[in-house]
């Protein structure tokens, strides 16, 4: 049975339809019999353009500020940050829907038959089929990367049969979803933010528009209708189709970010595209996607088919009743890497905070890239999970960034190097983004961001990759450099805070600010010893090396509380929240790498204890901080805990169509879990390959193939009875890996790429 989300009915809302998308354009598809809709997003379609907004008075009080935190006069020093400290303006860019393309079809009759609305995710296509009038209907929607189209391919099994009229539109609105013939108020609204729609032939219609704000993009969306049989012709803003047996409706569009002429670029392109059949177009982008998808199978063992038939929803709600389902953990994790493909392509911008799928013109938290957690767990699962490809737009906006987190450096706090704060936008910005005292004051946004520079060399191998783009994490580490500041006998980053939790003091007033937070030292040691060992590959930087060993020496440790847990900060606090879903100060677990079960086993106790502790205060409550315990688990080696909160992910954090649920939907928690789960079935973070780490006892019996692991090797298990039986690894150059499972080591030399090693227990 094909992986597939499937309904048995049209979606009443955006949380029931099924995306598509090919990395820069994105589709939901609600599958309505008498009115589709197919709501839009081009991953630039941003407000406003690129601006200055370094606050310029925060050299100027940043000792002020920091003479505060050392004296304990926190609550005056964030008063003071809130002021010094802030963007200006205080707003980045926010993320804005492309529209929406409607297909209105004649008639007046609501009833139907045999309904079903499928994303096949083993093929990237959307697909919709009913019988109406004893005419059976299908639509298959896709996006292909190729093509750069969203095309849909309308079918009835009689002919002159499809008959409907189109109309894209960019509007706000409540969608009418009755029989167009029916509808008294008609297109409400349908077009309230665009500047033109125009014919351009035919059968092809465009709109043009600009994003509000000075210096916003323009764009550009255009439809081009293929019937066969019929009529098809353009009246006012709607192209109307009559008696046809067949139409192939294709979408293109384009904004000024990446063309000068964005509506002459739609236009040539849905040109091309028109010489395909439909048949040739869906080859291909099958063909296209299998490249990347295919590269990883996952079983659990025995399916069962009864809950395999029934609706996503219905299988979500049988989770919740206690049903077993290692069917929908499959699809749930495959859906992640369906996702990743869809929305994350070279050439595209990085996933936001929805991918790329978003109806609101004023999104929850701008649709941004939020660097304190979410943009980078979005990129958890590219390399473990083979989708190295799919990672590169998170380093192109890295280097886009590069310039302007220079000058928020100089700037704000006169330091060199590369800097950005908790969140950037489509134009890099890393000037300070909101006035929240909990998030906005954090200087580890590059710093964090450059360790996936890292991750993708330690998987690659790709010294030339590495060479390119290591003076940037040089400039995340010459900021840190910079910005640390004595405190006794240590150095520590002031002011900064632990994302996005709060503290007492011991005069009982609540805390955000403070000096030395726990993350910001375990980021700075990563950052610090990913330079070290790039220095060394390439063989260069040594003055700069020194420098960094040196202040290495006067970080502070880890340190255990009171409770046993990891500290948060660099003193005991009492927690505001203990259930607060970020767990900042476990970051040196995953992603990190400084506390392992095996080499720091007092801190991963304390990690342990972090957790137990954050959960028994009703930590986990979003969908992606129950993805990152999910992983925390994983690296402490514990799968049946990973595995519930797999199950608690799916049972209190999941839509109906599988999207996270934070709540409202953010698309980190299906990313995270994806992750998760490979951490569960192979680690690679200690310089060896670790087999089955934290394998549940549910999942007694299964395989995985391709999965990926540092040093360039493709991995694929097989267990039974809770046992590996074999294990198959490829290594992609020369070198020698150390492999472990139950205990056992075994390290093997490879001296040819294509070498196939066999494991048996």
């Amino acid at each position: 049975m094909n992986k597939a989300i499937w309904f048995d009915k049209p979606a009443k809302d955006w949380n029931e339809a099924l995306p598509i998308g090919n990395g820069r354009l994105g589709g939901m598809i609600y599958g309505n019999i008498n009115t589709e809709c197919i709501q839009l997003n081009e991953d630039s379609v941003w407000y406003g353009g690129p601006r200055d907004r370094n606050n310029p008075s925060a050299k100027e009080y940043l000792p002020q500020i920091r003479k505060l935190i050392m004296d304990g006069k926190i609550s005056e020093a964030q008063d003071l940050c809130a002021f010094a400290l802030s963007g200006t303006p205080e707003e980045q860019s926010h993320y804005e829907p492309l529209g929406n393309l409607y297909i209105h079809f004649s008639g007046v009759d609501e009833e139907y038959a045999e309904y079903k609305r499928q994303l096949n995710i083993d093929n990237a296509i959307a697909e919709v089929s009913y019988v109406q009038r004893d005419v059976h209907y299908q639509r298959q929607i896709i996006a292909s990367y190729p093509q750069q189209v969203i095309a849909i391919h309308l079918t009835a099994d009689k002919e002159k049969s499809l008959s409907f009229h189109i109309q894209l539109a960019r509007g706000n609105i409540t969608w009418d979803f009755s029989p167009f013939q029916k509808q008294v108020y008609r297109h409400p609204g349908y077009n309230t933010c665009i500047d033109r729609c125009e014919s351009i032939g035919e059968d092809a219609f465009v709109i043009t528009g600009q994003c509000g704000g000075k210096g916003a993009v323009e764009f550009s969306c255009a439809i081009k209708v293929l019937a066969k049989g019929g009529s098809t012709q353009v009246i006012g803003s709607s192209i109307i189709v009559k008696e046809a047996d067949e139409v192939t409706i294709l979408l293109a569009a384009d904004t000024t970010f990446r063309e000068k002429n964005p509506k002459q670029s739609v236009i040539t392109r849905l040109e091309k595209v028109t010489q395909l059949k439909w048949e040739e177009l869906l080859r291909e982008h099958i063909k296209d996607y299998h490249t990347l998808y295919q590269r990883v199978k996952f079983c659990l063992g025995k399916k069962e088919t009864i809950v395999e038939d029934l609706t996503t929803p219905k299988r979500l709600e049988a989770l919740q009743k206690g049903v077993q389902d290692n069917a929908l953990i499959e699809l749930f994790y495959q859906y992640g890497r369906y996702l990743l493909i869809s929305c994350s392509r070279p050439g595209s911008l990085p996933a936001n905070l929805q991918g790329i799928w978003n109806a609101d013109f004023m999104p929850p938290w701008g649709s941004k890239f939020t660097i304190n957690i979410n943009a980078q767990m979005n990129y958890w699962p590219a390399e473990v999970c083979n989708l190295s490809e799919c990672h590169l737009p998170l380093i192109d906006h890295i280097e886009r960034m590069r310039e302007n987190g220079k000058k928020t450096a100089d700037v704000m706090y006169g330091c060199k190097g590369f800097m950005a704060h908790h969140n950037t936008d489509i134009w890099g910005d890393t000037a300070p983004q909101d006035v929240c005292l909990s998030s906005t004051y954090w200087v580890m946004g590059a710093a964090w961001l450059c360790l996936h520079i890292w991750e993708h060399y330690t998987f690659t191998g790709d010294k030339r990759f590495l060479a390119t783009h290591y003076p940037t994490m040089c400039e995340a580490a010459e900021f840190i450099l910079d910005y640390l500041t004595e405190d006794g006998d240590y150095l520590v980053t002031s002011p900064t805070l632990s994302p996005e939790n709060e503290y007492i003091l011991p005069n009982g007033e609540k805390g955000v600010i403070c000096k030395g937070a726990s993350m910001d030292n375990q980021i700075i040691r990563e950052l610090f010893s990913s330079c070290l060992k790039a220095s060394e590959i390439l063989n260069t930087n040594e003055i700069f090396c020194e420098k960094l060993r040196e202040t290495l020496g006067k970080i502070a440790p880890i340190q255990i509380g009171k409770h046993g847990q990891i500290m948060e900060w660099n003193e005991d606090y009492e927690e505001v929240d203990p259930g607060h879903r970020h767990i900042s100060q476990l970051f040196a677990l995953h992603p990190g790498t400084q506390i392992s079960v095996e080499k720091t086993p007092d801190l991963a106790k304390a990690a342990e204890n972090t957790l137990y502790r954050r959960l028994s205060n009703g930590g986990g409550h979003t969908g992606w901080s129950r993805a990152w315990i999910i992983n925390m688990w994983a690296r402490l080696k514990n799968g049946d805990e990973a595995l519930f909160h797999v199950k608690e992910l799916l049972k209190k954090s999941t839509l109906p169509n599988l999207f996270d649920n934070h709540p409202p939907f953010q698309i980190d928690g299906n990313f995270g879990c994806t992750a998760g789960i490979a951490e569960m079935l192979m680690q690679s973070h200690e310089g060896k390959i670790v087999l089955l780490p934290a394998l549940p006892k549910e999942w007694e019996n299964g395989e995985i193939e391709g999965l990926r692991a540092r040093g360039g090797f493709t991995v694929n298990l097989a267990w039974e009875n809770g046992k590996l039986t074999s294990a198959m690894i490829r290594a992609d150059a020369e070198g020698k890996v150390c492999i472990e499972y139950a205990g056992e080591k075994k390290e093997i030399l490879f001296k040819d790429g294509q070498l196939f090693v066999n494991i048996n227990q």
